[in-house]
């Protein structure tokens, strides 16, 4: 039977990327198919791109390459902090933990398509 992260945490203790009472984030550009993500995670990718993370928000054509630059060296530094899950996680064999830098595949992705094209990136 599965149980949620919250049967198993205390009532204010989430998982790092907790889809729970996230918003969804949504990524355009005129290069690439739209991708939609949780809030949280979107947020955090925001900010190694080098932006505030606000949202809605948007990247000029000019500064995308910069931006994919950013969010790539940021990913790579964290993969050390990713590789081992918290102690909590790693009890969990139901749900394996998702490291961030798979779930900024998508990102990445639509990124260097913008690049490539000279497209704005817009997110709401």
């Amino acid at each position: 039977m599965s149980v949620s992260w919250g049967a198993r945490r205390g009532p204010h203790e989430r998982h790092p990327y907790s889809q729970e009472g996230s918003m969804l984030v949504t990524f355009t550009t005129k290069a690439y198919a739209d991708i939609t993500m949780f809030g949280d995670v979107a947020v955090t990718l925001l900010k190694m791109m080098g932006h505030s993370g606000t949202v809605p928000g948007a990247v000029v054509a000019a500064d995308v390459p910069a931006a994919l630059d950013r969010l790539r060296r940021a990913l790579d530094a964290d993969k050390g902090a990713q590789a081992r899950p918290p102690a909590a996680a790693a009890d969990d064999e139901d749900d394996p933990p998702v490291s961030l830098a798979h779930r900024a595949l998508p990102l990445l992705e639509l990124l260097a398509a913008a690049a490539d094209r000279k497209a704005d990136v817009m997110w709401k």
